[in-house]
């Protein structure tokens, strides 16, 4: 039933949008491909010299033994916290910086996360939402929540039945009664949702 109702939503979405939902549904970006997770190497010594530690993803206990003097940032957008678990003060660096203090005695770093985590230590891409609107549906390319992407399914595997519930519960969140179709796009190794038709009427 559902199925069927989904297939007569769509067709009837994209006559009253016309050309523009088609248009806006078949888009890509070069960066939708490209989208890169963050990575960032603090150091010991100023100017990236010393012992360093890479970083590829949330570290919420370094167990570091030396400040941290110098950080390279190659991609993405890190918080370096003085306690464990992003605790005390922090800082968010987003670019190479060969001295972290005015003075060469560094900053205390026990813990690190890139900004984006999706608060269990993985990485949310940035969305880049193509939105159509109609009388009775709205369709979303990359569904998003503080500009980052919507995991087709929070917990557990990404299943068709967890990412049409995700659709439905993230239509409804943005007003609209749930959801008549979606996709799922893995990227990094994550499985988000994709081309959401969102609509009005019972579905």
């Amino acid at each position: 039933m559902k199925t069927a109702y989904r297939l007569s939503v769509l067709a009837a979405a994209m006559a009253s949008m016309g050309a523009g939902f088609l248009a806006t549904s078949t888009a890509q970006t070069p960066d939708d491909r490209m989208v890169r997770p963050p990575e960032a190497t603090i150091y010991r010594d100023a100017g990236y010299r010393g012992p360093a530690v890479f970083i590829g993803e949330a570290k919420p206990n370094l167990g570091l033994a030396w400040p941290v003097n110098s950080i390279r940032v190659p991609n993405g957008r890190w918080e370096l916290c003085e306690r464990t678990r992003y605790r005390g003060t922090c800082r968010t660096v987003d670019r190479d910086t060969p001295m972290l203090n005015n003075i060469l005695r560094g900053i205390t770093v026990q813990s690190i996360r890139p900004v984006g985590s999706d608060g269990g230590g993985g990485w949310q891409p940035p969305a880049n939402d193509q939105v159509a609107r109609g009388n009775f549906a709205e369709f979303h390319t990359q569904p998003s929540e503080r500009n980052y992407r919507v995991l087709a399914c929070a917990r557990g595997a990404a299943t068709a039945n967890c990412a049409a519930q995700a659709a439905d519960n993230w239509c409804r969140s943005i007003g609209w009664n749930g959801s008549a179709r979606e996709h799922m796009e893995t990227v990094g190794g994550r499985v988000y949702l994709a081309d959401v038709l969102c609509v009005r009427s019972g579905y």
